[in-house]
């Protein structure tokens, strides 16, 4: 990677964050580092009170626990960096930690699309094949399941990542935003290249369609499998399995589509910050508050691991 600048040495990029007086900055860092804690406290808890409780040791809460360990990983690959900024004078971060910061988010975004694809997969076979369903999803499966989504997702960056950290960079250092996004980081660059943009415009968006679709897809056989039972408390039993998983399904991918679904020129800075703000930030916090409230069994296996 080679940097050029008019005047000097570039040492690293300029994180712009959130630019307000140091009064707002101050209640920015006390707001998130709270809404940090509570969702490492959240996820963490889910997290143990599946590996504690042997009850709880089936494919669809290994699953659970497993997206639940996710999101505190998700959260760390920004929100530190995104506290020391806002109390940081320069804003700056090394190029070394402005790619390491890109390839983490992003691969942990993708791992995240993966485990919400084989969540989906996990319902449809509860839902629609009932009988079956111990024989399918035995551990060893979930098990090559779990490792598949890590994997994948950690392999899927690893083009764009090293095809970005070998580019040059010239002029202006400043991103307009709390992380390292591509957009910015390749409006930096001293030579823009039709390829390497076709490249990044491909690989980013091809796993969240691809897995969308196949969601999409489950969740259609669910609805028709549960629109088939004869009675009313048996569809309401067989959503409420599936209920959980729509709703976190339906807030990461919502949030995910207005931000990377349509021309990043119709997206003023401050907008992507908020809707980043709320698939990286929010939707993690609030992941442990649904699957809790709507599940009887999370409910109860919490209550015995904080001693409730």
């Amino acid at each position: 990677m080679k940097i050029f600048d008019n005047s000097s040495t570039i040492t690293g990029f300029i994180l712009l964050g959130f630019p307000c007086p140091r009064e707002e900055q101050v209640l920015l860092f006390v707001l998130f580092s709270a809404v940090y804690l509570l969702t490492l406290m959240g996820n963490g808890s889910i997290t143990c009170a599946v590996r504690w409780d042997p009850r709880l040791h089936t494919p669809m809460y290994i699953l659970l626990a497993n997206f639940s360990f996710l999101e505190i990983c998700y959260v760390t690959s920004t929100v530190p960096n995104m506290l020391a900024n806002i109390l940081s004078d320069t804003k700056v971060i090394s190029f070394s930690g402005c790619f390491l910061q890109f390839y983490f988010f992003f691969s942990l975004g993708s791992t995240e699309c993966f485990f919400l694809a084989i969540m989906a997969f996990d319902r449809y076979l509860a839902i629609c094949r009932p009988l079956h369903y111990p024989t399918i999803m035995t551990g060893h499966l979930c098990t090559n399941l779990v490792v598949g989504c890590w994997g994948l997702g950690f392999l899927w960056y690893l083009i764009p990542i090293t095809i970005i950290s070998q580019m040059s960079f010239c002029g202006s250092r400043i991103i307009d935003h709390f992380l390292c996004d591509p957009g910015p980081l390749l409006a930096l660059t001293c030579k823009k290249d039709p390829v390497v943009e076709l490249v990044f415009s491909i690989l980013g968006p091809l796993p969240l369609i691809i897995l969308f679709i196949f969601i999409t897809m489950s969740y259609a056989l669910v609805l028709r499998a549960v629109l088939k039972v004869p009675t009313a408390a048996g569809r309401r039993k067989a959503f409420s399995t599936c209920g959980s998983h729509l709703a976190v399904v339906s807030l990461f991918y919502g949030s995910v589509v207005v931000m990377y679904g349509s021309p990043a020129s119709e997206h003023e800075a401050g907008m992507q910050k908020v809707v980043t703000l709320f698939y990286s930030v929010v939707t993690p916090l609030l992941n442990p508050v649904i699957y809790s409230l709507r599940n009887k069994d999370i409910k109860k296996a919490l209550q015995k691991f904080l001693g409730i």
